[in-house]
């Protein structure tokens, strides 16, 4: 027995030196293999990496057991992304000469990394640590990215990409997609035959997306522009443009409008946001109120900034979005959502798997927003994964990506984006402002507000021709108030907290100019079944109908209780009373002066339908703002 094992140990050992005596370095290739490797390493060097791996090919076909001609053909898969086949170009080297894998085992663990194998990727990075004397800060970056990987492998997540196909993508690279709330209309920008960057549209119905268009002039120019968001009512684009003549930096933020005559020249948006700095990858808020952005400047790298627009239309000094978004690396691609409470970007600051990683952060109660989260594997990769951008519905996500089935290098993506890292379904309301005498459009003001929070989903202007569209987030209780000056203003509210996935609110909305008689229901004044205390969530109107008294310090008005006709005729008239002197207390206690309020219940006495459903009672118990003279 010991015998046949030293004969099976000597076979092993002569077939091992045999192998090593047949490996082919540089040194030793034949003439012909050699040509070969140093025609792939010229085209390396003119960056033909694909005409490379040919020519390492012929070199391995005239010497199989090349060991630079797989090494060098590893690294070219790596830099093409095809991890699978650098891999298998890694494994065949070590096979070989497993002391020819040191210079390259940086890419061998990203070749691995790359195909998912990040336990292998950890070793090989590992490994390489423990045997080189100086700091590599890139081998630590490595193997912090590995680790990182590692520890949230038990958290793949769920990821299906489909390719958006011919009438969108082209052999020419597609980004940066951006989409209205509505979801049929998808801007994105192509770099036309690798050169200059132009914007395309395509618009959705129920047989899918048209062929994409160039969007032309004056949009596109002879310049480049790129990094376009659409805002969510398909009115205002604000993209990106470098080197423009009016440019105040390298690269500046522009703005077009949408008119019935089609698209303005390009504005630069200005100061104070545009500055020498780099300034890209605008973001609009579904009401267009404010603009997030990324900078690049000397101090910090590229952080991501807000500002907000004011009442003169100008935007606000650039604010620095704080140490939960932003890091000591590079912030990008910021995305905000319709439902304004869900904010997406790109990061390689925040821990994740490698290059730019794409992360998500939740506004808080108290307006911050909350830490960031990775998107998770295999979202997010060992390269640069950024510009994610998500339909209203709060499901579908789209991105760029050069994955094996493209038309030609980027192409755009979709996919369902897993529940936990979704944003809140929204829905909106549409329509137009108009006076209730002259029926005439009107430009005004729309709050939306979150009851239960008291702050702002949006503050919608509606346009010249008083056409306005303003976002609902599913799940939450809204306040609605259309304002203009010399006017009552009007109030509703939406309920959404177990509202189904549907079709958008559609409101036309009237504004009774201020005269005697006039009249509004106070539709987000709350009580209490047959109590008289305001709940909290009555606040918002309340303080509306303060600030309409002190911008009118001659009007006088009636606040009317009513209610419905459960309980007897005595009880509900009582109660419309108390209800209505609660809301002049309110008034009072802000600083206006008793002498203009008048507090009066009608019980059950008017009702405006019929109390033979629940639906009809919620509508008689109501509180009525009046005007008794100017």
């Amino acid at each position: 027995m010991k015998k046949t094992f030293l004969i099976i140990l000597s076979c092993l050992l002569f077939a091992s030196l045999q192998m090593r005596a047949q490996t082919v370095t540089y040194e030793t290739a034949p003439k012909k293999a050699k040509a070969s490797f140093d025609r792939a390493v010229d085209a390396v060097r003119t960056y033909h990496t694909k005409e490379a791996i040919g020519f390492l090919q012929d070199a391995l076909k005239t010497a199989p057991t090349f060991t630079d001609a797989y090494g060098q053909m590893g690294l070219c898969y790596v830099e093409l992304k095809d991890y699978a086949a650098a891999t298998t170009a890694f494994d065949k080297l070590k096979q070989l000469d497993s002391t020819a894998i040191k210079p390259v085992i940086m890419a061998y663990s990203r070749a691995m990394a790359g195909t998912g194998n990040f336990v292998g990727a950890l070793q090989l990075i590992t490994q390489y640590l423990s045997t080189i004397k100086s700091k590599n800060n890139t081998a630590e970056k490595l193997r912090a990215n590995y680790d990182f990987a590692v520890n949230k492998s038990q958290q793949k997540v769920p990821f299906h990409p489909e390719n958006l196909g011919d009438p969108i993508n082209s052999k020419d690279p597609e980004y940066f997609p951006s989409l209205t709330i509505d979801s049929k209309t998808l801007i994105f920008t192509r770099r036309v035959n690798g050169r200059n960057e132009d914007f395309y549209i395509t618009y959705r119905d129920s047989s899918g997306w048209s062929p994409a268009q160039n969007m032309g002039e004056p949009v596109n120019t002879s310049f480049n522009e790129g990094a376009q968001n659409i805002s969510q009512d398909g009115t205002m684009l604000v993209f990106t443009g470098c080197e423009f003549p009016e440019g105040k930096g390298s690269c500046d933020i522009y703005f077009s409008m949408k008119t019935p005559s089609g698209w303005t020249a390009p504005q630069n948006i200005g100061a104070p946001i545009n500055t020498r700095d780099w300034e890209s990858q605008p973001c609009l808020t579904a009401d267009k109120q404010t603009l997030y952005f990324a900078r690049e400047t000397p101090d910090n790298g590229a952080d991501i900034f807000t500002s907000k627009r004011l009442e003169n239309g100008r935007w606000s000094t650039p604010e620095r979005m704080g140490p939960n978004i932003n890091t000591s690396g590079r912030e990008t691609t910021p995305f905000i959502h319709a439902d304004g409470q869900t904010l997406y970007f790109s990061s390689n600051g925040h821990p994740g798997y490698g290059g730019l990683d794409i992360f998500y952060s939740r506004r808080q109660p108290d307006g911050s927003w909350g830490p960031a989260t990775n998107l998770g594997y295999p979202i997010n990769t060992i390269d640069e994964d950024a510009s994610l951008v998500v339909e209203a519905n709060g499901k579908t996500a789209y991105f760029a990506s050069d994955r094996s089935d493209t038309r030609g290098g980027l192409d755009i993506y979709s996919f369902e984006l897993y529940p936990e890292a979704r944003p809140l379904q929204t829905l909106y309301v549409k329509g137009f402002v108009y006076d209730t005498i002259t029926h005439d459009r009107l430009t005004a003001n729309i709050d939306v507000i979150d009851l239960q929070g008291g702050y702002h989903i949006a503050a919608v202007k509606t346009d010249d021709n008083g056409d306005f569209l303003a976002p609902l987030p599913v799940g939450k209780d809204y306040a609605f108030h259309v304002n203009k000056k010399g006017y009552l203003f009007y109030s509703d509210n939406f309920s959404l907290k177990d509202h189904n996935p549907g079709l958008p609110f559609e409101k036309n909305i009237p504004l009774q100019p201020l005269a005697a008689n006039a009249s509004i229901i106070l539709h987000n004044i709350f009580f209490n079944s047959k109590q008289y205390n305001l709940e909290p969530a009555s606040v918002v109107e309340l303080d509306k109908l303060v600030k309409l008294l002190q911008d009118n310090p001659s009007v006088k008005i009636e606040i009317a209780g009513h209610t419905d006709n459960v309980g007897s005729d005595k009880d509900n008239l009582l109660l419309s009373e108390n209800r209505a002197k609660s809301v002049v207390t309110y008034l009072t206690e802000k600083g206006i002066d008793a002498k203009r309020l008048t507090a009066i219940g009608y019980g059950e006495t008017q009702p405006i339908v019929t109390n033979d459903t629940e639906d009809g009672r919620a509508a008689n118990r109501r509180t009525v703002f009046k005007i008794i003279s100017l």
